[in-house]
């Protein structure tokens, strides 16, 4: 069971451990944001780079997977877990041999999450319209929005293959990166 007390040790190392290290926390800031920039002002190359790193991140998976499976064989679920690992295998071939054909179907797939996402998102804030709460409105504009980046995905196919995905990584870039950025300016030492 955590204390009071052991929680704020651990804030207070925590704290420490970025004020230590924060010009390591700005650097990868500052990369993070070149990184996002780079994927938004060229988005169907950051759309293939994706692509690639998740081929190359199934595939080395499904090998390890494949590795794993051969030696625990005598665990429950043998199949289950050769089948996983030829899948991911597979996977990772796939996207690796065909990486613009593998840019398109991961655009549905991020399409059809926006779409899905969405609809919880607004049946989440009606939820929360029956039960008077102040934050319902800013659920369904969230959700609203969920619906719309969809729309625009969904409905620009396969022309929003070329972008959908490198802009959507290039803008997580940019604002993980600035706020790493605000997080070490902020530890770091007067």
């Amino acid at each position: 069971m955590t204390l009071p007390q052991d929680i704020t040790n651990l804030q207070s190392k925590v704290s420490a451990a970025v004020r230590e290290h924060w010009k390591a926390f700005l650097f990868e800031g500052v990369l993070l944001v070149v990184l996002g920039l780079a994927a938004i002002i060229v988005p169907p190359l950051a759309s293939l780079a994706v692509t690639i790193f998740l081929g190359w991140m199934f595939l080395v998976s499904g090998v390890a997977g494949l590795a794993l499976t051969f030696w625990a064989r005598q665990m429950p679920g043998f199949w289950w877990s050769l089948i996983s690992a030829a899948l991911a295998v597979g996977a990772g071939i796939v996207l690796l041999a065909r990486p613009v054909q593998g840019t398109l179907t991961l655009t549905i797939v991020v399409g059809a999450y926006f779409l899905a996402e969405g609809v919880t998102t607004i049946m989440y804030a009606l939820e929360h319209r029956r039960e008077l709460s102040q934050r319902w409105s800013w659920l369904l504009v969230a959700g609203l929005m969920d619906i719309l980046i969809a729309a625009i995905i969904i409905t620009d196919l396969p022309g929003s293959s070329l972008w959908a995905i490198g802009l959507l990584v290039g803008i997580n870039l940019l604002f993980g990166g600035a706020t790493l950025i605000g997080m070490a300016l902020a530890a770091r030492p007067r």
